[in-house]
């Protein structure tokens, strides 16, 4: 597989043209229809942009991202295109605005060639809570690839872009990069604009790359990044992150690797990278984080208030599926809402709806909030004293497709590691770590303080390499 930044030498170098590389994409997107990747392709579009950047390329006149070519998660607004966030209740919706974040990369060269498959609304761990049905894993069919982002990573494994733009909210990038032998950066919150981003959960949610490198998340996120005008939650940071250490103090939080839930292999995997760390230097000791229980209730009891606040607007009023047998206004709200949504999104308005309610205020949400506060210090007591935080991304390598959708709880626990980052808004990296005996990828989370993902970039790289 051949990263964007070995392509774009060789574009450059005129060993390569970007039609060349759109054509081959889109005969690899042909040949794995059965994995459900792509919902959508823009062929003719991608076509018509591939000469466009061709003819750029021999002016000399290049952008950073110059024959890029980007799949979007169906979360991602891209003017004029079907926008439908794998939901039954936005049938038939076309966006008429481009993602900032998208937009940036397209103002660069990027070329972008369709919709990848996801779970409805951004909601769920397998990219089974889809109206277009389960994407699947390259690395075997039978299996997950992880969601909600699962065609985006799906698409980086089966080599059909060299970026996939997905969206992060509780690690929805990090568990199917882990999953299918990606990297998946979660930036800090605010680190790139969420305009134009199909809103789950405002104050987790993130658009993040997945890449077949680092060096290429790196350059994807840089591009992605900075303030924007039209989300008043962008951050007016630099990218330059904090100096880098010649050697990394790392803190593994020992909870993580103790669980009784982490499968044998994926723990040996993550030991052997802990070791390489030391041999080469670095520093590398256990961390108590004693609030690893509360991460998964406390993620899932805020996600929820605010998606319930942020569907409401799919009423069947203004845009999107309205069902046919309403009559009176009352029903058009109800049976487009009941017909629209699927069983998982459902389940989670009316958790959130639920603890929200009158008398639970209280008892849920506001004491949810308060323990987001003492994650968050906590954790920036412990990055006093590492420059990051290590553990296992996902707890196991993928299941099988249908095994967890019968058991919510078994599939909310799959997150148990990735959560911590949205909750406290620092940034976090999956880079692969390695296969079990089946031959199925894993990857090694890091996280770092705000701002620092210069830090996860530079020891990603340290890992991937050792």
């Amino acid at each position: 597989m051949q990263d964007y930044i070995g392509f774009r030498r060789a574009l450059l170098a005129g060993e390569t043209t970007c039609a060349q590389t759109v054509e081959t994409f889109l005969e690899r997107i042909t040949q794995t229809e059965r994995l459900n990747i792509f919902i959508e392709t823009f062929a003719d579009e991608a076509r018509k942009r591939a000469d466009e950047v061709d003819a750029q390329v021999r002016t000399g006149n290049v952008g950073k991202a110059a024959g890029m070519v980007v799949s979007i998660k169906d979360v991602v607004s891209y003017a004029g295109h079907t926008l439908t966030a794998g939901s039954k209740i936005l049938q038939g919706f076309k966006t008429v605005l481009t993602a900032t974040a998208l937009e940036r990369l397209i103002d660069e060269g990027a070329i972008v060639i369709g919709r990848t498959n996801c779970d409805e609304f951004a909601m769920g761990s397998s990219n089974e809570h889809s109206i277009y049905g389960p994407c699947r894993n390259p690395f075997d069919p039978e299996r997950t690839p992880g969601g909600s982002s699962g065609g985006a990573a799906a698409s980086i494994a089966a080599n059909l872009c060299h970026v996939a733009i997905g969206s992060d909210t509780g690690g929805s990038v990090r568990q199917p990069a882990s999953f299918c032998n990606a990297v998946g950066i979660k930036p800090t919150y605010g680190r790139v604009s969420r305009w134009g981003l199909v809103a789950y959960a405002s104050s987790f949610d993130q658009i993040s790359p997945i890449t077949s490198s680092v060096r290429d998340a790196e350059l994807a996120l840089e591009i992605m990044s900075g303030h924007d005008p039209k989300d008043n939650t962008s951050a007016m940071r630099p990218w330059q992150g904090p100096p880098l250490p010649e050697r990394y103090r790392v803190g593994v939080i020992r909870q993580t690797m103790d669980s009784p839930g982490l499968n044998a292999e994926v723990k040996a995997g993550v030991e052997t990278k802990m070791a390489a760390l030391q041999a080469t230097g670095h520093s590398v000791e256990y961390v108590d984080f004693p609030y690893l229980d509360y991460l998964v209730p406390t993620y899932y009891i805020l996600t929820t208030a605010e998606a319930s606040s942020n569907l409401s607007r799919y009423d069947g009023v203004r845009y999107g599926y309205r069902s046919p047998k309403a009559q009176t206004l009352e029903e058009v709200y109800t049976l487009s809402r009941t017909e629209g949504f699927g069983a998982e999104v459902k389940r989670r308005i009316l958790l959130g709806t639920f603890v929200l309610s009158a008398g639970y205020y209280d008892a849920y949400y506001q004491r949810a909030q308060k323990v987001r506060r003492i994650l968050r210090d906590y954790t920036r007591e412990l990055l006093k004293n590492f420059d990051v935080l290590l553990s296992p991304t996902t707890p196991t390598t993928a299941f099988k497709i249908g095994e967890k959708t019968d058991d919510p709880i078994a599939m909310y626990l799959s997150d148990i590691y990735t959560v911590h980052a949205n909750l406290v808004g620092m940034p976090a990296v999956s880079v692969p770590c390695g296969f079990d005996a089946s031959g199925l990828p894993f990857g090694v989370h890091l996280l770092a303080p705000e701002f620092a993902e210069n830090r996860l970039f530079d020891l990603g790289r340290r890992l991937v390499e050792i």
